[in-house]
């Protein structure tokens, strides 16, 4: 499935461009995407309200998404990510803590971060390793596209240091 077909929009951001997927009426998928991937123009009412939500965020960090989500994972994945909606903005706690609070291993939430459906929406961004900035997006490298995102999401939200 090429890109254009599996989003229903693909929208500008700061660091790229993020792929919208919606199905039934719920939004299913939010990607990161680098910025040579072509954009597209939001091809339902739920596209459009997503893309208009998360171009808020990108002006304004606090903003509230209001989006119908799918409801995806296994439990504790779940589980993880309701934890993950706890931290405020401009924090971040690591995958240890989120390990001890849920009653976890950090390995298992660092592999439910990297499952999260919704990025943004569940802000997996605010998690981070023990020592340094951690992997994001099922992406474990030190430097590259999906760390800049990171750190990007994290200065945004006024987290420096990473």
């Amino acid at each position: 499935m090429d890109m254009h077909s599996r989003f229903c929009a693909i929208i500008p951001a700061p660091f790229g461009a993020m792929g919208i997927r919606t199905e039934n009426n719920q939004l299913r998928e939010l990607v990161y995407l680098p910025a040579n991937i072509p954009l597209k123009t939001p091809t339902s009412a739920l596209a459009i309200e997503a893309a208009q939500q998360i171009t808020s965020y990108f002006d304004h960090p606090a903003f509230q998404f209001t989006l119908p989500l799918a409801a995806l994972g296994t439990e504790h994945q779940r589980k993880v990510w309701r934890a993950i909606e706890q931290i405020p903005m401009g924090q971040v706690t690591n995958y240890g803590a989120i390990a001890k609070h849920i009653g976890s291993a950090p390995r298992a939430v660092g592999q439910a971060c990297g499952a999260n459906w919704f990025p943004l929406i569940i802000p997996c961004h605010r998690v981070t390793a023990a020592n340094g900035i951690g992997g994001f997006a099922n992406h474990n490298e030190a430097a590259g596209f999906h760390s800049n995102v990171k750190k990007w999401l994290l200065a945004h939200e006024g987290v420096h240091g990473y």
